[in-house]
């Protein structure tokens, strides 16, 4: 395909991806990448809290695939192709070293996005990839004689053989409207990873309180996920939470963001070995209050407000407390029961579950099956993971496969 001309319509981490990928695979091709914004990686930037979570160690195609609440069976095929062993292969090769936490999320060693943003801008550059910021692509049609017209925000005018959309989730009806007027069918957009909005008033006076590993369900879905909580200012967050908003992503919005959720304060603990642990405290220190001694791990803050939940008077002593106490005490620390009122989006995730149906794209290449020439790549898709360094993993893989596939195998 040597002289034709590519364009990728996106500056995130599938389009950025996709256009090295094809670049450096075929030295003759005209590569254009075209980002709306004034900055190319934006949302690298300020992923992780600034760190940027590249990937996650996990190696396995199927287990990797499990990660995903939308897509994950899309994806086990172009797992096979590039993985979290290529991303951590691909970014080492190029001078950044990579670094994996306790819980698998993988960042660079110098814990800074711009390490990241460094690398791919370099590699772009290096590769040849005209970079064009503030030129949004508004408008697309296809030619007669195959390819693309694309009229760029200002007015200006690209010709082009391939073209591929990655520019992100569908947060707005009209985030799709690119490949709806190319006959391509838009999943409705809603949210994935969000914090949750709670009722009860005594949780949000303990906001920064953390709680190492807790486990959150939703009765009504039969959900459940367990992980680190952050109790906020208005409500709950954290792992754990996010997780269960990806997996309840649909039915949660279909609910209106308003539903009973239980919390297991002690889920490595059983009910008899929580009772257990009372009366240890109840037989070694009768004389003190019951709210004042926590139950390890938990904060004291926390312990406080359970235990008067639990309808425990403040100057109740251990020796003091009934059967009755206990028991409600136990409820409590096991399965507290709360509701939701709405949810807050995880500033550092910004992700959503819709986008182009997937039975529509070809994985093997990441082409259309509808519009030969037009790839897809990153959010766009309907393809949404867990928090933990996923939802990268998919934009490198989805990028990697369409860049590959634009350059053609006789470049």
């Amino acid at each position: 395909m040597s002289g034709r001309h590519v364009v990728v319509a996106g500056g995130g981490a599938a389009g950025c991806f996709a256009a090295i990928a094809c670049a450096e695979a075929c030295a003759g091709a005209k590569v254009t990448l075209i980002e709306k914004s004034g900055q190319f990686l934006s949302k690298v930037q300020i992923s992780g809290g600034g760190r940027c979570n590249v990937t996650h160690a996990s190696f396995d195609g199927r287990e990797l695939s499990s990660h995903y609440p939308r897509g994950g069976a899309a994806l086990r095929g172009p797992f096979t192709v590039f993985q979290p062993q290529d991303t951590i292969a691909w970014f080492e090769a190029r001078g950044v070293r990579l670094k994996t936490e306790t819980d698998g999320r993988i960042f660079p060693a110098s814990d800074s996005s711009r390490t990241i943003i460094e690398c791919l801008t370099r590699a772009a550059e290096s590769a040849g990839v005209a970079l064009l910021a503030n030129h949004g692509l508004e408008a697309v049609a296809r030619r007669s004689a195959g390819g693309f017209a694309l009229t760029l925000a200002g007015g200006k005018r690209l010709d082009c053989e391939r073209l591929m959309l990655a520019t992100g989730g569908c947060r707005a009806a009209a985030g799709g409207r690119l490949p709806l007027a190319l006959g391509h069918t838009i999943e409705p957009p809603v949210p994935s990873l969000f914090a949750f909005r709670m009722v009860s008033a005594w949780l949000r006076e303990l906001a920064g309180v953390t709680v190492e590993s807790a486990e959150v369900s939703l009765p009504g879905l039969g959900l459940r996920e367990r992980g680190g909580l952050l109790i906020t200012h208005t409500g709950l967050s954290g792992p754990a939470i996010l997780r269960l908003s990806a997996w309840g992503a649909r039915a949660l919005h279909a609910a209106d963001y308003r539903f009973p959720l239980r919390v297991n304060w002690l889920p490595l603990l059983g009910r008899e070995a929580i009772a257990a642990r009372l009366e240890s405290r109840r037989a070694a220190e009768p004389a003190r209050f019951v709210v004042r001694t926590p139950l390890p791990p938990l904060a004291a803050r926390l312990w406080e407000r359970l235990v008067l939940t639990a309808g425990i008077p403040r100057e109740t002593r251990w020796a003091d407390l009934s059967r009755s106490g206990r028991h409600q005490l136990i409820e409590q620390l096991s399965g507290t029961e709360l509701r939701a009122a709405g949810r807050s989006l995880n500033q550092d995730e910004f992700v959503t579950c819709g986008g182009v149906r997937l039975s529509e794209v070809n994985f093997k290449t990441m082409e259309s099956r509808l519009c030969p020439g037009l790839h897809f790549g990153g959010e766009l898709l309907d393809i949404d993971g867990l928090t933990g360094g996923f939802n990268f993993q998919a934009a490198w893989t989805t990028g990697w496969i369409a860049g590959r596939s634009m350059a053609g195998a006789n470049c």
